[in-house]
C-alpha cells in the first residue's frame, strides 16, 4: 500500500459509562465540537477527526506499559499538536484541575523522538496522550 497519500482523518470509537457524564468532559472540559448524536452515543471533532462515544456497560480493561520511566497506560489515543497548540492545551487541562497519569513533561530529550507529552483518563477511564514533537520530521524516525 502506497503510504505517501493525503492525510486522512481517522474514525474511533470508544466506550464509555455515563453519556452525559462523557458529553460534558469531551465538550465542556476538553472544548471539542459536538457532530451527530443518538440516545447512546455522540460524534466529536477531536482536532479534524471523528470521536466518537458510545455508552456501554462493558468497559475495556488496561494496562501500562513502561516508556521513558514512566507507566503508559494501554490503551490510550490521542493526537499530535503544534508545540504552541499543546502548550495553549496543556495550561486548558491545568487549569481544569484535571489529574493527570503522566504529567506534562519532554520526553526523549535530545534524540530523534524528542516530544512534550501528557497523559490523563476521561471519567470512564479512557487513557488520553496529547502530544507534540520537536521535529514533526522525526514522527516517524527509528
Amino acid at each position: 500500500m502506497n503510504n505517501s497519500h493525503k492525510q486522512r482523518p481517522f474514525h474511533l470509537a470508544i466506550c464509555v459509562h455515563d453519556l452525559k457524564i462523557a458529553r460534558n468532559f469531551y465538550s465542556q472540559t476538553l472544548g471539542f465540537n459536538e457532530g451527530r448524536s443518538g440516545e447512546s452515543w455522540v460524534d466529536f471533532n477531536f482536532y479534524g477527526h471523528q470521536l466518537v462515544i458510545h455508552e456501554t456497560k462493558e468497559l475495556t480493561k488496561s494496562t501500562k506499559n513502561l516508556v521513558d520511566g514512566h507507566g503508559v497506560p494501554i490503551p490510550h489515543f490521542g493526537v499530535i499538536l503544534n508545540m504552541e497548540d499543546w502548550n495553549i492545551f496543556k495550561k486548558k487541562i491545568v487549569s481544569q484541575k484535571i489529574k493527570f497519569i503522566i504529567e506534562p513533561y519532554i520526553r526523549f530529550k535530545d534524540t530523534a523522538g524528542e516530544q512534550a507529552t501528557m497523559f490523563f483518563l476521561d471519567p470512564s477511564g479512557n487513557a488520553l496522550e496529547f502530544k507534540s514533537f520537536k521535529n514533526l520530521n522525526n514522527l516517524f524516525a527509528s
